[in-house]
């Protein structure tokens, strides 16, 4: 499985008026270039009616990296947006600047800082989450073992999904993949081999 990575946590939007001009902007997660181009699609048929509806995203299958500036003059619109995607190491991630032009000329200059800071506005709102390589697993204990087991697991950056309560205890967690082999040996150790981790799945998930 590959290493980490950033991306948007949900979509969320922003906007920033600058001499009448009204920027908002969007971001959201996606995975493929179809669901990128459906987020943009779905903007540009809200705001039929703006001047621009710029747009940026780059994904993590494939490198692949995606911008225009939809009638702006080159290199003001596209590209600034696209930047900020790259200074925040984001993948997965496409963001929408839509413009609406309030009369007065902004110059290129003006043009860059402004959809610069309106995806810049867009991504922040969405926030920023790591997505790692995580196990998700299950050990089995008896009930004076659990007690340890339980402290073990909440000192070692662990989340619980399930406890079950039955004969035995039976307890299903999320780790990082990077930190599984040293927690089982850490439990080995600590249950003088009596607890054995069995793997459920493995994914990437929010840290």
């Amino acid at each position: 499985m590959k290493s980490e990575y950033k991306t948007v946590k949900t979509s969320a939007s922003g906007e920033y008026t600058v001499k009448r001009s009204r920027f908002i902007g969007y971001a959201c997660p996606v995975s493929t270039s179809a669901e990128a181009e459906s987020f943009i699609a779905s903007i540009k048929s809200k705001h039929y009616d703006a001047t621009h509806n710029v747009y940026a995203y780059i994904l993590r299958e494939g490198g692949i990296k995606r911008y225009s500036d939809d009638g702006e003059p080159q290199g003001t619109a596209g590209i600034p947006a696209l930047d900020v995607l790259e200074k925040e190491g984001l993948v997965d991630t496409a963001v929408v600047v839509t413009r609406y032009f309030g009369g007065i000329l902004l110059g290129g200059g003006g043009l860059v800082r402004a959809y610069s800071h309106s995806a810049k506005v867009a991504v922040d709102s969405a926030g920023i989450i790591t997505m790692a390589p995580c196990t998700d697993a299950q050990t089995v204990c008896d009930y004076g073992f659990y007690g340890k087991l339980s402290a073990f697991l909440a000192a070692e950056n662990v989340k619980v999904l399930d406890t079950d309560f039955s004969d035995s205890v039976k307890v299903v967690f999320r780790i990082k993949s990077a930190d599984f082999d040293a927690l089982s040996e850490k439990l080995t150790d600590l249950s003088n081999g009596k607890s054995e981790i069995r793997v459920i799945s493995e994914n990437f998930c929010e840290f």
